[in-house]
C-alpha cells in the first residue's frame, strides 16, 4: 500500500500553501483543493489519504463535505479547521466521525502532531477497507442458497442441523460448504467466518 497522502480543503489559498510547505518540511505529501467540489472531483477514494477541510467555505460547507464522505463509505480520517471553532461546532464535527478539530490560525507542531497520527490511522483504515471490500465480494460471488449455508455456518450451526433446517441431505450442506470455501479462496471456513464477523459484514 502506498503511503497515505494530505487532502487540504480550504478556500483559503495562502493557508493551502502555507500547509503544504509545513507538511513538506517533515516529509509529507499534500494536495489542494480550493472547495469541496473540487476535491470530489479529482480525489482517488482508493488512496490512502487524511483530510483537512475548513468548516467554513462558500458553496458546499465542510460539514457537507463530511457528509458525502460518509455516504461514499470513504474511510480517510477527517480534521476539522476553523477560525470560528465553538464547542458545539466541534461535537457536531466528532460526532459524525472528524477525528480532530483544531482551530485556526493552527500551532505549526501542533499540526504535524495530528496529521502524523492520522497518517498512521489512515494506513490501518485503508488495509482494513480494502480488506472488507475483498470479502464482500467474494461473499457477492455466492448463489443465494451458498448463501443461505454460509449465515447458517455463521450462526454456528452444523450441518446436520442446517440441513433440517434448508430440506437438504447433510451430504448436500457439504457439498455447498465446499464450494463456500472454494469460491471465496478461504484458507478455511473457520477463516471465513472470522472474517465476516470482524468486518461486520451481512451475508
Amino acid at each position: 500500500m502506498t503511503d497515505p497522502v494530505v487532502h487540504i480543503v480550504d478556500d483559503d489559498e495562502d493557508l493551502r500553501q502555507s500547509l503544504v510547505f509545513l507538511l513538506d518540511s517533515v516529509g509529507v505529501a499534500a494536495l489542494t483543493y480550493p472547495d469541496a467540489p473540487t476535491f470530489l472531483a479529482e480525489f482517488d477514494p482508493a488512496e490512502p489519504a487524511v483530510v483537512i477541510v475548513d468548516v467554513r467555505m462558500p458553496g458546499v460547507s465542510g460539514f457537507q463535505l463530511q457528509e458525502r464522505l460518509i455516504e461514499l463509505d470513504y474511510p480517510a480520517p477527517v480534521v476539522f479547521c476553523s477560525a470560528h471553532g465553538d464547542i458545539p461546532m466541534s461535537v457536531r464535527a466528532m460526532t459524525h466521525g472528524a477525528v480532530d478539530f483544531l482551530e485556526k490560525p493552527y500551532q505549526p507542531q501542533r499540526m504535524i502532531d495530528v496529521v502524523q497520527a492520522q497518517l498512521e490511522r489512515a494506513r490501518r483504515r485503508f488495509a482494513d477497507h480494502a480488506r472488507r471490500r475483498e470479502v464482500l465480494l467474494r461473499v457477492e460471488s455466492l448463489t443465494q442458497r451458498e448463501r443461505e449455508v454460509l449465515a447458517l455456518v455463521v450462526d454456528g450451526q452444523p450441518s446436520q442441523l442446517i440441513a433440517r433446517r434448508l430440506g437438504a441431505s447433510v451430504r448436500t450442506i457439504d457439498v455447498h460448504r465446499a464450494r463456500i470455501k472454494a469460491k471465496t479462496d478461504a484458507e478455511s471456513l473457520g477463516t471465513l467466518v472470522r472474517d465476516i464477523l470482524l468486518h461486520r459484514i451481512t451475508v
